[in-house]
């Protein structure tokens, strides 16, 4: 999307959303999910055993890694493994603590999934990106063990999504493409369910601080963007299962 197209999209615009499901072939779920330019593959694995620490307790896990490709960006990055990045540690947890908020582990029983989230694009909102189609290769996940009768409900309680907004030369934005995350004087990141309660919210000051007011104003964004993205998730699940 060039800057042109994008001064058109309004303040509360979300970018062009598209959820493509079923796009691996050996994943228990998968999902590659674009944000404009930014395209995140996520896949699901199940694994009939849980951390060593979680072993009898009857309980599941669920557990995320988020790593970027190199040619993702305008110049190339090394791989994660090469280079053990903070940044892509940092990530993973964000996603993993976001979709464990939407798992009853209980009824997921004594089994982990894990949500690998690669980024095959990059033009801002990788994070949000990859935590909206993790939940998706996640719930994808859980419907192929229920109709395998490993559980006996689903373990998914609510619909999690994610989304960007900023303040950019002093006016509120949702959804921010790599640019205007680069000269934002502030950023924030907000992860939701589908009944509006609050899992996560990531806010930086890049100058001035941020006032009560202007957070009010950059939550009611996310508010609204999420919204769509959960609609947009559940169009999705619709989609696969014809």
């Amino acid at each position: 999307m060039s800057m042109q197209q994008r001064r058109e999209r309004t303040n509360e615009q979300l970018r062009p959303v598209t959820i493509e499901t079923n796009t691996a072939e050996w994943a228990d779920g998968s999902a590659l999910i674009a944000f404009g330019k930014t395209r995140v593959w996520c896949t699901a694995s199940v694994e009939e055993k849980v951390p060593g620490w979680m072993v009898g307790k009857g309980s599941g896990w669920v557990t995320a890694e988020y790593a970027m490709l190199p040619r993702a960006t305008h110049t190339r990055t090394n791989r994660d493994r090469a280079t053990n990045s903070g940044r892509s540690q940092e990530i993973s947890r964000l996603i993993g603590r976001a979709l464990r908020s939407a798992v009853d582990m209980q009824a997921l029983g004594e089994r982990a999934i894990t949500i690998d989230c690669d980024v095959l694009q990059a033009d801002g909102g990788t994070r949000t990106a990859a935590i909206t189609g993790g939940w998706v290769a996640l719930a994808l996940a859980c419907q192929k063990l229920q109709r395998a009768g490993l559980v006996k409900k689903s373990p998914l309680r609510t619909r999690v999504a994610a989304i960007s907004a900023g303040i950019v030369h002093g006016v509120p934005r949702l959804d921010l493409e790599y640019t205007e995350d680069r000269d934002a004087d502030v950023d924030c990141n907000v992860v939701m369910n589908s009944r509006g309660d609050l899992i996560e919210v990531q806010s930086t000051a890049e100058g001035l601080p941020l006032s009560r007011a202007q957070l009010d104003a950059l939550l009611n964004l996310c508010g609204a963007g999420i919204s769509e993205l959960v609609a947009l998730q559940q169009a999705a699940l619709e989609a696969a299962a014809k």
